[in-house]
């Protein structure tokens, strides 16, 4: 199937509320925006065009509406414990954050938490991204799919599930592997560790995969909602390339980067690499794993060729 053959099948809009761009906007009327544009900045990620009204037009009535899920899940918890006479067993509200590389949903993963944190029903949230679960370098060696680095078959499914598992059984401490971007590889002994909050927020390219097999778990099945970042691919290649100019510009040229060896490309030799790397992996990913998980999302923010989001579909109860 081609990009534009899959960007065509568009979600089951049966099951989804469509709602505008404008009429999204509207939803912020009477909430107040905590974030300031400095603060905005420091959570804006490389290529990304957020912006204060982005933030007070699109992400607060997000974070306002999935504050209300939480609350609403976290009361209808402890009316069934008190209905079956068990203590209250809630446990944390677990918000996924899907689409390919370069949409902007590590951006958005991190502007929720800060805004979630703010909502009175919502004050601790936590942030893990699945990257922590692929296998160590050496392991995707091993195993001859280096060149499969974010394909499903390169993550530790099992873990992010047993994972997912003890943080959805109310386990009062659970730790998550540490992947470092700067070395492009999971960093031993080091860990993020979750504390049973209000809300877990879980981003990553294929966390709304089906499961392998009929008899497994699937990663989704742990999720209270999710969220699929959906754009035009011809979009998103353009906005890799500009993310790995950036990149070239400033984090390739540390020399402890596993990626220092592209910043000495010329500007040219830099976009040929660059569009290498989408044609080659990130699109394939994007059309035969990532863009077939879509429709499995609670709410879908389409964006549009400047980055902003231009409407919203919200799956119906």
């Amino acid at each position: 199937m081609s990009a534009e053959e899959a960007t065509a099948v568009a979600p089951a809009h049966s099951l989804y509320r469509e709602i505008s761009r404008r009429d999204w906007a509207r939803l912020a009327s009477g909430l107040t925006q905590p974030l300031s544009e400095t603060e905005i900045v420091q959570i804006r990620g490389l290529g990304d065009r957020l912006d204060i009204a982005e933030v007070a037009q699109v992400y607060l009535p997000l974070s306002r509406l999935l504050s209300l899920y939480a609350k609403s899940t976290k009361n209808l918890g402890a009316e069934t414990s008190a209905f079956l006479g068990d203590s209250d067993s809630t446990t944390p509200f677990v918000v996924a954050v899907a689409g390919s590389v370069a949409v902007g949903k590590s951006t958005i993963a991190r502007l929720l938490r800060e805004l979630m944190s703010r909502w009175p029903d919502t004050p601790r949230v936590e942030l893990v991204t699945t990257d922590g679960f692929l296998y160590p370098n050496a392991e995707l060696e091993r195993r001859g799919i280096m060149d499969r680095k974010g394909f499903p078959e390169s993550y530790d499914r099992r873990a992010l599930v047993s994972f997912l598992t003890e943080v959805k059984s109310g386990a009062p401490e659970v730790r998550a592997p540490f992947y470092s971007h700067m070395r492009y590889d999971i960093v031993p002994d080091a860990h993020t560790t979750v504390r049973r909050p209000d809300v877990v927020i879980v981003e990553g390219l294929n966390v709304l995969q089906p499961p392998p097999t009929p008899n497994d778990v699937a990663v989704s099945e742990l999720f209270d909602f999710s969220i699929y970042v959906d754009a035009d691919p011809e979009h998103i290649a353009r906005w890799y390339v500009e993310r790995f100019m950036a990149l070239k510009a400033g984090a390739f040229a540390n020399p402890s980067s596993f990626f220092n060896v592209f910043s000495h490309l010329t500007d040219e030799e830099a976009v040929r690499t660059a569009m290498g790397y989408w044609n080659d992996i990130n699109l394939p990913n994007l059309i035969e794993n990532v863009l077939p998980t879509r429709h499995r999302a609670s709410l879908i923010l389409r964006k549009s060729a400047d980055h902003t989001v231009e409407r919203v579909l919200l799956r119906k109860l």
